[in-house]
C-alpha cells in the first residue's frame, strides 16, 4: 500500500508532466508554420563591399573601402603567417576586413590573407588587434573568390 506522502508526490509529478505538456502545446500553437527557425549550417553567409569609409589603424594607414563579411572565430596575425605574433582574436561575426595580401597556404590551400582588427586585442596591445587572417575564415558568398572582388590590395605588400 503506498503512503500518502508517495501518493501526493506521484501527483505532483503527474501535474508537472501536465503542465509542461500544456505549455510547450500553447507554445508551438502560437507560432505560425512559417516561423522555423532554419539550423546555422544552412543560414546563408552574407559578404558585402562598404564604400565612403574611414577605419584608421594604429600605424596609420587609412581605409576608405572594406568588405563587410561573415566570418570564423580566429587568431589575428602581426603579418600573414602562421609564425606571427598574435596582435587579436576574431570572435564575432561579421567583420570588416580592409584589404588583402598574399601569404602561407591555409587548410583549404588558400594563400590570401585579409587585413582586419580584432574583437579582442592579443600580444603587441599598442596595435589594438590590428592583423592578418587566412582566407579561410572569411565566409565568402554570393559567388565571391579570393581575393574578394572590389577589395584592395594592401599597401604595404
Amino acid at each position: 500500500m503506498k503512503s500518502a506522502s508517495s501518493a501526493v508526490s506521484g501527483v505532483a509529478r503527474h501535474r508537472g508532466a501536465l503542465m509542461a505538456a500544456a505549455l510547450l502545446s500553447l507554445t508551438l500553437s502560437a507560432a505560425p508554420a512559417h516561423a522555423a527557425v532554419a539550423p546555422p549550417s544552412a543560414v546563408a553567409a552574407t559578404c558585402v563591399i562598404q564604400e565612403g569609409l574611414d577605419l584608421r589603424d594604429t600605424i596609420g594607414n587609412v581605409f576608405t573601402k572594406a568588405l563587410n563579411c561573415d566570418n570564423l572565430p580566429s587568431e589575428v596575425f602581426g603579418r600573414p603567417a602562421f609564425d606571427a605574433p598574435i596582435t587579436g582574436w576574431l570572435k564575432l561575426s561579421p567583420s570588416r576586413f580592409t584589404c588583402f595580401t598574399k601569404g602561407p597556404a591555409d587548410t583549404t590551400g588558400n594563400t590570401y590573407w585579409y587585413y582586419v582588427q580584432g574583437d579582442q586585442v592579443g600580444e603587441l596591445p599598442p596595435i589594438k588587434g590590428w592583423g592578418n587572417v587566412p582566407g579561410e575564415v572569411l565566409q565568402l558568398s554570393g559567388g565571391l573568390t579570393h581575393p574578394a572582388a572590389g577589395l584592395p590590395r594592401c599597401p604595404w605588400f
